[in-house]
């Protein structure tokens, strides 16, 4: 379903690009408060790119309403074609929504962004050129998530128990960070500083320290944390590919991984208040 409608005063009409399968569904409600405040509209079939609907469309501000892989989609576009991103929190954790300072909670506040809102430059990563807003995951977490993956597309209804399960056996990763090895129950490399705890990962206080944050955890419960800051890294490992988790998206990428920091680089319009 699309709706389109041109703002006052604006030669390209601004697209808010909306996933109705993230989060809890039900974007009707979403569409119509888009379409009040004049934004056109554009819902993904299952079939469809986010980042490729955005990248051929000739709108003049790009919006996301869904997930954190799906916004990194369309914020590497944004990038692409030096355009403002307005962020919808519209999936399961919005991690990133939750760090701007948006309100997850109430996805239809996020569009005043498409009025009048203030601009914001903040920092990206990229792994092998690939954007992400939040972090790449390796090692046990990673596997969380694919193993996640492969029983929601098998209707499994016990999908969480058994990769919880799965997860509870498996080994330290082996990798090279910049050439020295390490060993880790998980590997994960953040755009910006989270604050940390003994089983979670917190906030980010910025998204615009210019730097790459690389965690390893170690212990079987992942008791300790060993940190380090750069602007870039090569993790590279004894196979050709590696699982990971981009955004908390599943993905296999091809090694040696390149990680780089990207200052400033993406545009974000976020509400006047």
């Amino acid at each position: 379903m699309s709706r389109s409608a041109h703002l006052p005063g604006r030669e390209s009409p601004p697209l808010l690009l909306v996933n109705p399968r993230s989060g809890n569904g039900g974007s009707d409600a979403l569409l119509e408060a888009a379409a009040a405040r004049g934004i056109a509209t554009h819902a993904l079939a299952p079939d469809e790119d986010a980042g490729e609907v955005a990248r051929t469309s000739d709108a003049g501000v790009l919006g996301m309403a869904g997930g954190d892989g799906s916004l990194a989609a369309v914020a590497a576009v944004a990038i692409e074609r030096g355009l403002p991103l307005v962020c919808v929190p519209y999936g399961t954790r919005n991690h990133f929504a939750r760090d701007l300072g948006l309100d997850r909670r109430d996805p239809a506040a996020a569009l005043a962004a498409f009025d009048g809102g203030v601009e914001r430059r903040i920092d990206v990563g990229r792994v092998n050129d690939r954007v992400f807003l939040n972090n790449v995951s390796l090692g046990v977490y990673a596997g969380l998530v694919h193993r996640r993956e492969h029983h929601r597309r098998r209707r499994n209804a016990l999908a969480r128990v058994r990769a919880l399960a799965a997860v509870a056996s498996h080994r330290e990763t082996t990798i090279t960070l910049d050439g020295v090895p390490v060993r880790a129950h998980v590997v994960l490399v953040a755009n910006n500083r989270y604050e940390l705890s003994v089983l979670s990962l917190g906030e980010r206080a910025r998204l615009d320290e210019g730097l790459l944050h690389v965690y390893a955890a170690t212990g079987v419960l992942r008791s300790g944390w060993a940190e380090r800051s750069c602007e870039s890294l090569r993790i590279d490992a004894g196979s050709h590919r590696l699982s990971a988790a981009v955004d908390g998206e599943p993905e296999v990428l091809a090694t040696p991984l390149e990680f780089r920091i990207e200052p400033r680089a993406l545009r974000i319009l976020l509400p006047a208040r």
